[in-house]
């Protein structure tokens, strides 16, 4: 058997095709995909592919979103976008290959020091690819080229920052880093998140860009989604596990837990509580009590 014994089978998928294809693997790299495009017969008018971009996972590499621009020069192929997406799937007319490959060149064995994929020939009409094209259908928004040049942008600004979170490689050990959030002013983030950041300074930008990383919310939310996706992952923070279960946090004994892990001197404890707090404000029903030391309580203040 070859090295890129599964860019064989995908290629010849879709040298098979006769009206539509759809390409569907969370990371494809620029030069694979326009190696697939070149292998569909140019009498098919319909390519869809189907992909996530996410932020840690641009800077690191492991996917190109200039696919979009090769789409557009293609005049055939869109290109949609699925946060949550794990599947790899491969479809020409009625027949899809099905497996662990992605749309890279590791993964198809098209470089060297190729992966051990596999791929396994199956019907379209199958329950399972169709629950999975389903459900892709019904969360997939738009890779656009200007959402592909925003996220480029952004993973450059990533990788020149040291603090920046890494994306940890399947099977190692080491668990993510404790996130708590950086930025002094939330309303930032969904600016940021939409590429409106030129009259933020670049201290601040790597904060925020460092915050939007950890808070791992996929492409196309509205504003008002946006902050929905941000309050479900602040509920979700074990520092958060008083307020969430009771309505109501001290916020001197949040500070002093913190300090307690060892990880924070008092004074970046105090500075983390208050940046919750704030974040809470901004996304949140909550208002501060000043009971001893003040308390951040669920729901509107009475007056």
């Amino acid at each position: 058997m070859t090295t890129d014994h599964v860019w064989r089978q995908i290629e010849q998928l879709l040298g098979t095709a006769t009206n539509s294809v759809i390409l569907v693997a969370p990371f494809i790299k620029k030069e694979t995909f326009r190696a697939a495009l070149d292998a569909i017969p140019a009498g098919v008018q319909k390519i869809t592919c189907i992909t996530r971009w996410s932020l840690p996972e641009v800077a690191t590499g492991v996917s190109d979103p200039e696919i979009a621009e090769l789409a557009e020069q293609d005049g055939r192929a869109v290109v949609l976008l699925c946060h949550n997406l794990h599947a790899k799937l491969y479809v020409a007319d009625d027949r899809c290959l099905v497996g662990s490959a992605n749309l890279t060149g590791k993964a198809t064995g098209r470089v060297p020091a190729a992966n051990v994929e596999l791929l396994v020939e199956a019907d379209v009409a199958h329950p399972e690819v169709q629950r999975v094209l389903d459900a892709i259908e019904g969360a997939a928004v738009p890779g656009t080229v200007q959402l592909a040049e925003q996220l480029r942008e952004q993973a450059s600004l990533m990788r020149s920052d040291e603090d920046s979170p890494r994306v940890l490689v399947p099977g190692q050990d080491r668990q993510p880093a404790r996130w708590l959030p950086e930025t002094r002013n939330p309303e930032r983030l969904y600016r940021v998140y939409n590429g409106r950041h030129r009259h933020i300074g670049s201290d601040v930008l790597a904060g925020v860009l460092r915050d939007l990383a950890h808070l791992d919310i996929g492409p196309g939310f509205d504003e008002q989604a946006f902050g929905s996706a941000v309050l479900a992952r602040l509920r979700a923070m074990p520092e958060l596990h008083a307020l969430t279960a009771a309505g109501r946090m001290n916020l001197g004994d949040a500070q002093a837990d913190l300090a307690a892990t060892g990880d924070f001197t008092a004074e970046q404890a105090q500075r983390a509580v208050e940046t919750i707090a704030a974040w809470l404000g901004y996304f949140d029903e909550v208002h501060l009590v000043p009971v001893g030391p003040w308390e951040i309580r669920l729901g509107k203040e009475l007056t």
